[in-house]
Formats: C-alpha cells, sequence, structure tokens
C-alpha cells in the first residue's frame, strides 16, 4: 500500500502533493512499470484522506500519461521510455550521488549529548522485547491511535503526576518519533500564519523547524531570569518556545515571577501559547526538582514537550507532548488521520518497561551516574593547571555546564586547537542568533558521552589547547 505522510507539504493541496509523490516514485522506480495501483476508496482509507482527492491525483496522472486505467481493473503504472532521459545526462554520464559526510572522530566530544552505550539497560529491553513479541502479539498488529496506544499514555500520565507535579489525561498526550517530528505536528495545528518565538540564545534546531515549516519565527534575548517577556511583547509573536527548568545552553531556571509574567502573557490573546521543552528535568543534582511550568498553568496556555532521549538513549527517538483540553480535542478532529509515528513493538516494549519499575530505577541510576561524572571532570579541572585561569558555572543540574577561561586566543582559534587535540568544544556564542557581546571565553562542557576512563587525559589535552 502505498504511504505518504501529509506532514511537509506546505500550502500544497492534498491532492497535488499526493501527485507528486506518486509522480517522483514512478520516475525514480519505486513505482515498476505495470505496476497494479491501489483503488482509490482503498488508498483514501489508507491514507486518511477524501476519495475525490485520490480521484483528482490520479486524473492529473492520467493526463500526463504516468498511470493508465483499464475499466473493471484499476490503474496501472505505465511504461515511460527513459531515451529521453538518458539522452539529457548523457554528457555527464550518470547522475552523481553525493556521499554523506562522516562525522570525524574525537578522543572526547564536549559538545556532544550522546548517550554512552554502557548505561544503557540492553539486557532488561531485550527480555521486555520478548515478553512483548510472545504476549502482545496481536496488540501488536493493531493500527494504534495518532497519538500513541493507550496504556503507554497512562504510563506516562502516571509518571509526570507523580514525578513532575502534572495533572494531566492520557488523552491530552500524543507521543511521536522525537520532537522535531512533534514540532511539525504543532505548527499545523496551531497554524503555519502564526509568528512563533524561540529564546536567544537557544537551541537552535528549534528555530530552524519554525523557518522550514515557513512560519516567521523571532529571536527573543534574554536576561538572568530568562527569557524577557518585554521583548517578547514588542515581538507581535503569539507563540513561544522556552526550557524553563533548565534552560539550554546558559543553564538558567526560570524563577517563579517571570514563568506568572509568562502566563500573563500567553493570557492576552487566544492565539497566545507557551511551548515548555522540559528535556533534561530528571537530572537535577541540588535540591528538588523544578516545578513544571504546565503544572501552574490554569488557564490551557502550555503544550508540555519532553523526549525518553535523554534519559534512556540519544538514538530512541521516543518523545510525548501534553496538549491542553480544547487544543487536544482539536488534534484529534482535524488531525486524527496522522498515524502514530512511533512503531507498536516500541510503544509495548516502553510500556512494560515504566510498568515494571524499570524506568524509575534506570533514572535513578543514572542520576547518579551523571552526577559522578560531573564530580569527576571537576575534580580534574580543579586539579589541572588550567583551574587559576576557569570560572565554571550552572553545573547543578543537566547534562553539561559552562566553563570560561582566560586566554587571549578567539572562541575560533581554541576550538581549531581543541579538533587537532581529538577535542570538540563548542563555544556559548555558537548559540546566539543576534550576537553574544561579553561571552567570549565561555564554552559548553558536555560530558555525557564521556567515558570516565578518559576523563583525565581529556582534561590534560584541554590544558594544552589553552
Amino acid at each position: 500500500m502505498l504511504t505518504y505522510s501529509f506532514s511537509d507539504r506546505g500550502g500544497e493541496s492534498l491532492y497535488g502533493y499526493l501527485y507528486r509523490c506518486i509522480k517522483e516514485d514512478i520516475l525514480n522506480g519505486i513505482l515498476a512499470p505495470e505496476d497494479r495501483l491501489p483503488s482509490k476508496r482503498s488508498l483514501a482509507k489508507h491514507l486518511g484522506v477524501s476519495a475525490i482527492t485520490i480521484e483528482n491525483a490520479y486524473a492529473q496522472l492520467m493526463a500526463e500519461g504516468y498511470i493508465y486505467s483499464m475499466p473493471k481493473k484499476g490503474y496501472y503504472v505505465s511504461n515511460i521510455s527513459k531515451g529521453t532521459v538518458t539522452a539529457a545526462f548523457s554528457s555527464t554520464g550518470s547522475i552523481p550521488v553525493p556521499k554523506t559526510p562522516e562525522a570525524p572522530a574525537y578522543f572526547a566530544d564536549f559538545s556532544s549529548s550522546q548517550t554512552h552505550p554502557d548505561t544503557f539497560p540492553f539486557s532488561i529491553w531485550a527480555k521486555l522485547v520478548r515478553e512483548v513479541m510472545a504476549g502482545d502479539s496481536m496488540a501488536l498488529m493493531e493500527r494504534p491511535p495518532s497519538g500513541g496506544i493507550l496504556p503507554l499514555r497512562e504510563e506516562i500520565a502516571r509518571y509526570l503526576k507523580q514525578f513532575r507535579g502534572m495533572t494531566v489525561a492520557p488523552e491530552q498526550i500524543v507521543v511521536g518519533a522525537g520532537t522535531e517530528y512533534l514540532y511539525g505536528l504543532l505548527i499545523q495545528l496551531l497554524g503555519h500564519d502564526k509568528v512563533y518565538a524561540v529564546e536567544d540564545p537557544g537551541y537552535q534546531k528549534v528555530g530552524a523547524i519554525f523557518q522550514s515549516n515557513h512560519a516567521a519565527c523571532h529571536h527573543i534575548p534574554l536576561d538572568g531570569q530568562g527569557i524577557r517577556t518585554e521583548c517578547l511583547k514588542e515581538s507581535g509573536a503569539e507563540i513561544v518556545h522556552i526550557s524553563p527548568s533548565h534552560h539550554f545552553p546558559t543553564g538558567i531556571i526560570m524563577p517563579i515571577g517571570r514563568r506568572y509574567q509568562l502566563l500573563g502573557w500567553a493570557a492576552e490573546k487566544d492565539s497566545h501559547y507557551i511551548i515548555e521543552d522540559d528535556y533534561d528535568c530528571e537530572f537535577r543534582f541540588m535540591g528538588k526538582p523544578i516545578p513544571a511550568l504546565q503544572s501552574i498553568d490554569s488557564m490551557g496556555k502550555v503544550i508540555y514537550m519532553n523526549t525518553f532521549s535523554k534519559t534512556l538513549a540519544s538514538t530512541i527517538r521516543i518523545s510525548y507532548m501534553v496538549l491542553p483540553g480544547h487544543l487536544m480535542e482539536r488534534f484529534y478532529r482535524e488531525m486524527g488521520f496522522y498515524s502514530c509515528t512511533v512503531s507498536n513493538f516500541e510503544q509495548y516494549t516502553l510500556t512494560r518497561f515504566l510498568q515494571d519499575g524499570h524506568f524509575e530505577r534506570h533514572i535513578n541510576r543514572m542520576r547518579n551516574y551523571y552526577h559522578n561524572q560531573r564530580d569527576l571532570l571537576l575534580r580534574y579541572l580543579k586539579d589541572s593547571s588550567l583551574a587559576p585561569r576557569t570560572v565554571i558555572m550552572e553545573e547543578n543540574a543537566g547534562l553539561h555546564f559552562l566553563m570560561q577561561v582566560d586566554t587571549p586566543a578567539s572562541n575560533d582559534a581554541i576550538m581549531q586547537r581543541a579538533k587537532k587535540q581529538g577535542i570538540r568544544l563548542s563555544s556559548l556564542s555558537q548559540y546566539y542568533y543576534h550576537g553574544c557581546p561579553g561571552k567570549e571565553h565561555v564554552f559548553l562542557i558536555n560530558y555525557s558521552a564521556i567515558h570516565p576512563g578518559h576523563m583525565q587525559e581529556a582534561v590534560d589535552r584541554l590544558c594544552q589547547v589553552f
């Protein structure tokens, strides 16, 4: 059965986008000559669109000769002559396929949030996979709701209640393959015509996602308490993305006063919403966890986002968002035709991982592991020749801290020297959109991917760099 996602069609009509997808599959040989296409009714049901959409797409393909129909038999792919296509490239030969550049190998990558293989509970996960395969075979073959299977969403809701103080219904939770995919859904739900705002400095990929979806995006400066609400108001933005419990990359924790200011801004207009990214809330090493902004939202203005990529594995790609009740109803009414992008196999395995208490135990282990990682690295830095020239900041939460170094060299020169030493560094200045006066020589030190046995030599190489 032909399967296409309509999330990237932009302003193109449904039938026009479907026509283009099928045409490209024919031209690329994915659909071979004489292949029989699905019936209009079955394809409409499979894709969650109307039969008229399929009919219009097929009609355009027939008009251009890409497919043909046979009475009472259906639609078939035409045998398109490749002679003219081959001639068009005769001067250059075959079409060159660019190679994907390989990432350089580093002895220590202080800019990566990748999970170290030793920390993932492979044996438990493998055991649960076998149990799921043996005991949930019928459920594995059923198509899940667009928001994900209900047992997983019930477990996530329970976890949010217990550890984040959030009271949410399982139906408010939408599971997806990574937060990037969920951002795409949100833009469709809230509107491509809305004006979005992100923090400056901030996680640059979020702004890139908004812009790639043809949504206007403003970068709002921060002060010592987080995003500046007066600048947010002046920007004319309607939706703002923030990480209040542990801002990336500065590590700022937004105080309660600023949080209520933002909620007040959100309440000013029906179109105003806050997207709360709670990406590493589990890893706080001093004091109690910071409450989620969503837990004090009484107006239904906060959309909560989180991921299992930080807690389980950076490659697991299972994330979720919590929609306010009115947005949840609109999501299922207008976008319920979407299929959940996380396979049933992974969803049921993760459900058991949560139900059996493995996730809570894993979080406790990882909190201790990262706490030790941080302490080990800080001790090596304190005992090194770098100590008199460095200031460590925002080290009590998350998986990175900031290190300011007294050096006359430029950030670019330092990062190039580091690369030659097999060390990857990123500077705080790289995360600013509008420039960062006074932020020279401040570097992010992410220790999640550094093997403990490499810590001492990594610090020795840092000393050589500076």
